[in-house]
C-alpha cells in the first residue's frame, strides 16, 4: 500500500497517504464511514460485505472495485509427510487463523468442501508467526495461511524444516469455485519453498475499492498510474499486475474512474 501510495502522489495530481489498519473488515467499514476513501481487501471478504454476510450483519454497498492486484493462496502447511489430503486434518490440531478473520472462513470453506467442520478437528486461533512457531515446536500439526507465496513466515518456517503443502485435489477445487466464486485454482510450484512437490489450491484476489463518494478523476489517476507504470513501481507483486485479472472481479461493482481506464484498455466492466 505504501510503495502505491507514494508512487502515485508523486506521479499525478492526487495525493494519496498509506495509513496502516487492521485488515480487509476494517478497511470496508473504514471507508463505509469516511475515515478513509482507498483501501486494500481480500475479494472474499469484499464479497461478505456487499452481501452482508459472514464478518458483516447487514450488506454495505457504498463501495466500489477498483482493481484486483494479485493472488493469496491458501496455504495449509504442515512438517507431517502423512499428511497428504485435508480429509487427513480429521482429528488433527490445526491453526485456522484468528476467530472471525478472513483466513479463519477461508479455512471453514476449504474443510467444508471435504465434509469436516470445526468440530471435527482441535482448532486453534493463531496468527501466522504463531503458527509458524507452534508448528516448530510440534504444539500443532497444520497451519492454514492465506497470503500471497512466498509468505515470509513460510519461507522462515522452510528455512530449518522440510515442510509440505496440502494440496486440494481438482474435484475439491472446482466445487469451492461453484460455491464460492471468489476462488481461484492457482498451482505453488514446488520451487517456491522447495517442497517435494507442486501443491494444487485456491486463491483469492487482493483488490483496491475505493468509497462510492471517491472522485471519477482521482480512481482514474490512480489506476491508470499503477497500470502505465508496471515494472517502476518497486513492489515485489508488480510482476502479477494484468489488466485480464484487474478486470475480474463480479460481484462488486467496478468505480466509474476504474472503469473509464479499463474501456480505454478495450475492457468494459460492470458498474453501479
Amino acid at each position: 500500500g505504501g510503495t502505491l501510495a507514494g508512487y502515485v502522489t508523486e506521479n499525478t495530481d492526487t495525493t494519496v497517504t498509506a495509513v496502516a489498519s487492521n485488515g480487509s473488515q476494517t478497511n470496508i467499514e473504514d471507508i463505509a464511514s469516511g475515515a478513509i476513501q482507498l483501501g486494500f481487501v481480500q475479494s472474499d471478504v469484499m464479497s461478505y460485505a456487499y452481501q452482508g454476510t459472514r464478518l458483516f450483519e447487514e450488506s454495505v454497498t457504498n463501495f466500489s472495485t477498483v482493481a484486483a492486484l494479485y493472488m493469496e493462496q491458501v496455504q495449509i502447511v504442515t512438517l507431517n509427510p502423512d499428511i497428504k489430503t485435508v480429509a487427513d486434518l480429521e482429528g488433527k490440531t490445526v491453526s485456522i487463523g484468528a476467530s472471525g478473520s478472513g483466513v479463519y472462513f477461508n479455512a471453514l470453506d476449504v474443510l467444508g468442501a471435504y465434509g469436516l467442520t470445526e468440530e471435527d478437528i482441535n482448532p486453534q486461533y493463531q496468527d501466522f508467526a504463531t503458527s509458524v512457531d507452534s508448528l516448530k515446536d510440534g504444539k500443532i500439526d497444520a497451519a492454514f495461511i492465506v497470503a500471497g507465496a512466498p509468505t515470509t513466515a513460510v519461507v522462515d518456517l522452510a528455512s530449518g524444516n522440510d515442510i509440505y503443502l496440502v494440496s486440494l485435489d481438482q474435484e475439491h477445487i472446482d466445487a469451492l469455485i461453484e460455491t464460492s466464486p471468489y476462488y481461484s485454482a492457482y498451482t505453488i510450484t514446488s520451487d517456491v519453498y522447495g517442497t517435494p512437490e507442486d501443491c494444487t489450491t485456491v486463491a483469492i484476489a487482493a483488490v483496491v475499492i475505493a468509497g462510492n463518494d471517491v472522485s471519477e478523476d482521482a480512481v482514474y489517476d490512480f489506476v491508470s498510474t499503477i497500470f502505465n507504470n508496471k515494472g517502476s513501481l518497486g513492489h515485489a507483486k508488480e510482476a502479477e499486475l494484468d489488466l485480464e485479472f484487474a478486470t475480474s472481479i463480479s460481484d462488486v461493482p467496478y468505480h466509474p474512474g476504474a472503469a473509464r481506464y479499463f474501456e480505454e484498455q478495450g475492457i468494459t466492466v460492470p458498474t453501479a
